[in-house]
């Protein structure tokens, strides 16, 4: 697969990555951003698909610390710390924050030749979009926050059992790892949820690198990067805000309230959703996002509000 190397942004060296076309680059652009931990591998067939056929040009990518990107090696950082500090109000120092990470994909766009595109993000990756249509407006055609929150400590927050699973430290023989992908199922879809998928998704993502350290990284640059309501609030940009009724990991209420902060947004809450996008469901994502670009799209072109 074709890697982009993106210019050093201050002290870090220059960051690969990793990344996958798929469509008519004539078409309009969209660029998934994933989450936490996760690899571009993760992005099921059925639902890209669904959008090519959705008449657009579609890019994935591994995220910087996950997946064929560039590694962070030896930067070493304690989250838990970091989160402490952030709720004291004192000033914290790691690797970086989600800011970075949504510069990179703004580079990945740049070295594309791409100058505008529709984003959309995944839990880790909506508060990475929402980054960059905070940080990068001129960029960003249209917005779509999937499972993700604001930053707003009081909203979206996990259950316990999912907060325990979430930390707890990844086994490092193949076998264990993926036995061990089953405590997903706490926070997955429970009317779709296959231990078979889970598996083997798990075991392609081991195969393909299987690089824990990074785990530390990527959750300390979600804890310092904090609340973005205010932020959110003045965007002036289409949105479209999904989340899953089931979602146990990120709470309804972290998408329900990123849809009241940006004016103008539409909000689809799924009955049959947890803290993923499972196939079966491909054919509804895919529509409710090629729908909300064509809306958007109109909007841009005649220069006009649409609220639906």
């Amino acid at each position: 697969m074709p890697r982009a190397v993106l210019p050093a942004i201050a002290d870090e060296g220059a960051i690969e990555l990793e990344f996958e076309t798929f469509g008519d680059p004539g078409n309009p652009t969209l660029l998934l951003v994933n989450g936490f931990t996760s690899q571009m591998i993760v992005w099921e067939t059925e639902l890209i698909e669904g959008l090519v056929a959705q008449d657009l040009y579609v890019i994935i990518y591994d995220n910087r610390d996950v997946g064929l990107s560039t590694k962070l090696d030896g930067q070493r950082v304690q989250p838990m710390k970091v989160l402490r500090a952030i709720i004291a109000g004192e000033p914290v120092e790691v690797p970086y924050t989600l800011s970075a990470m949504a510069a990179d994909g703004m580079g990945l766009l740049s070295h594309l030749g791409i100058d505008q595109a529709h984003i959309a993000g995944v839990s880790m990756g909506g508060m990475i979009v929402q980054m960059m249509a905070i940080e990068h407006p001129e960029r960003v055609l249209s917005l779509c926050s999937i499972m993700s929150s604001p930053g707003d400590p009081d909203y979206g927050q996990p259950s316990p059992e999912a907060r325990t699973a979430l930390l707890a430290p990844p086994s490092i023989e193949r076998e264990a790892y993926i036995n061990d992908s089953i405590r997903a199922k706490v926070w997955l879809s429970k009317k779709h949820f296959s231990e078979e998928v889970t598996r083997d998704r798990s075991a392609r993502q081991f195969d393909r690198i299987f690089y824990p350290e990074g785990f530390t990284r990527q959750l300390a640059a979600i804890y310092a990067t904090g609340d973005r309501s205010e932020r959110l609030q003045q965007l002036n940009v289409a949105t479209l805000v999904i989340h899953g009724r089931d979602d146990e990991l990120i709470s309804a209420s972290g998408g329900e309230r990123t849809a009241e902060l940006i004016d103008g947004s539409r909000y689809l809450l799924l009955s049959d959703m947890g803290h993923d996008l499972p196939a079966p469901l491909a054919p509804v994502f895919a529509e409710a996002i090629g729908g909300h670009i064509r809306v958007s799209n109109i909007s841009n072109i005649s220069n006009i509000s649409i609220t639906v």
